[in-house]
């Protein structure tokens, strides 16, 4: 039997995927009323790729496309990350 070349993608645990929503709360949070079009395009990114990142359909982006997304929004990594800290009590605390 033949092996197809290629790597084969390890499903993403529940705790994965709720952290991946978890970042897109925040991230639309820290958006405020500012256009996905804008800072998309502010952070270098396509329209659909923060759109599939808010809405956690990509549960884990690269990190530099997430800091580019921070860095547009002008939300610090620190805060990021503890927003998106799944021991507390509100993502957008």
């Amino acid at each position: 039997m033949a092996r197809l070349g290629g790597m084969v993608r390890v499903p993403l645990t529940d705790e994965e995927r709720s952290r991946g929503e978890r970042l897109g709360v925040v991230l639309r949070a820290a958006r405020a009323g500012r256009s996905m079009t804008e800072v998309a395009a502010e952070a270098g990114i396509s329209v659909e790729t923060l759109r599939k990142i808010e809405t956690g359909r990509i549960p884990t982006p690269a990190f530099f496309t997430v800091a580019a997304i921070a860095d547009a929004v002008q939300l610090p990594l620190d805060r990021l990350r503890l927003a998106c800290d799944p021991t507390r009590l509100s993502p957008a605390s």
